[in-house]
């Protein structure tokens, strides 16, 4: 294969030779590597087994379209859309999904719409500033079971490190206070390998709020079967995996990092000379996870609301609802009004 050819290892962007370093850059995701490095990446991905046969994916999956906010959402053909999850608009059949967007894994919804409720009622019951119609049974009505798009990366992550570590003994002797301080060289070069890096695939939906309801418990992943659909519904993706490597590569230079400083034990002090963390190949997996998901729209925001479908972990940022608010501070000042007031004739 020509170098011109060649993808990125990591995004799958395509690598331009530069003359200066001799190497194969990525401009997107700003990866290097050397023809011999790329060669045997290569060689172990021309070894891997084929894609699945993804035909009764695309013979039994509905696509619907909201014309409101252009969300897309999955169902199997037994299954009827009627809103959209996102904006509660009215949404419309729009045709069936090519194989690509066949998940190869999927970890089922554990947690049912009762005892999501129930969270989300329990949450909101320490919360007295948000509007009354938040946890009405009309917007409860709108809580969607929805399988959301991630994408899992497993990365290569080359680190080298540098630093100097110090040790410091004092003692006294007689009269006189002595420290003795030695130095050492401390170095690092390690190949580390992250597994099961998640990224959710959908723009609509807040990265921090998925961030806030991990972990998923991987071992409960199965192969996808259309049965998993059966009366819940699943996002198509629109962010694609080379749009997600950035996310992807600060968690896993972070992991890198921790492994790495977390191994320098035993000194008084450490000073990190130089350091870098280097994403050489990262394997993809794009696959489903379970999201009790539900949005409210107050004064034109939309605030949203997700609960883990396999942990009942939930997140979301609730509104406040002003006149609540402005009614609490004038009774507060009221309140303090008159206790002053009876304290001031009390020391009269």
């Amino acid at each position: 294969m020509d170098a011109s050819q060649y993808k990125c290892p990591n995004c799958s962007a395509e690598l331009v030779f530069s003359p200066e370093t001799q190497q194969l850059n990525c401009e997107y995701c700003r990866s290097s590597f050397t023809m011999e490095q790329i060669r045997q990446i290569y060689n172990e991905i021309e070894a891997e087994p084929p894609a699945p046969d993804t035909s009764d994916f695309e013979s039994h999956t509905n696509l619907y379209h909201c014309s409101s906010c252009g969300a897309d959402i999955m169902a199997d053909d037994l299954t009827t859309a009627t809103f959209c999850y996102y904006c509660h608009s009215p949404v419309i059949l729009s045709g069936r999904l090519t194989g690509d967007y066949k998940p190869s894994k999927v970890i089922g919804f554990r947690v049912t719409k009762d005892n999501a409720v129930a969270s989300f009622k329990n949450w909101c019951s320490s919360k007295f500033f948000i509007p009354t119609d938040f946890k009405s049974e009309q917007q409860l009505e709108k809580m969607t079971g929805l399988y959301v798009p991630f994408w899992i990366a497993n990365c290569d992550v080359k680190a080298d490190y540098h630093a100097t570590g110090k040790v410091i003994r004092s003692w006294t002797s007689g009269s006189y206070r002595y420290t003795e301080t030695k130095e050492y060289a401390v170095t690092r070069e390690a190949k580390i390998f992250t597994d099961g890096i998640p990224a959710d695939g959908e723009s609509k939906i807040e990265d921090l709020l998925m961030e806030s309801i991990e972990p998923f418990d991987y071992n409960d992943l199965k192969d996808f079967s259309m049965s998993y659909l059966t009366g819940f519904f699943a996002d198509k993706y629109d962010v694609d995996k080379a749009s997600v490597f950035p996310r992807i590569k600060q968690r896993a230079e972070q992991a890198g990092r921790n492994v790495v400083r977390n191994s320098v034990t035993g000194y008084s002090s450490v000073i990190v000379n130089r350091e870098s963390y280097n994403v050489n190949r990262t394997k993809w997996q794009y696959i489903m996870l379970p999201v009790w998901f539900m949005t409210y729209n107050y004064n034109g925001k939309i605030y949203e609301f997700a609960l883990n479908g396999q942990t009942g972990k939930l997140a979301g940022t609730p509104p406040l609802d002003n006149k609540k608010l402005g009614w609490f501070s004038v009774l507060f000042g009221l309140i303090i009004t008159v206790v002053l007031f009876i304290g001031g004739q009390f020391f009269i």
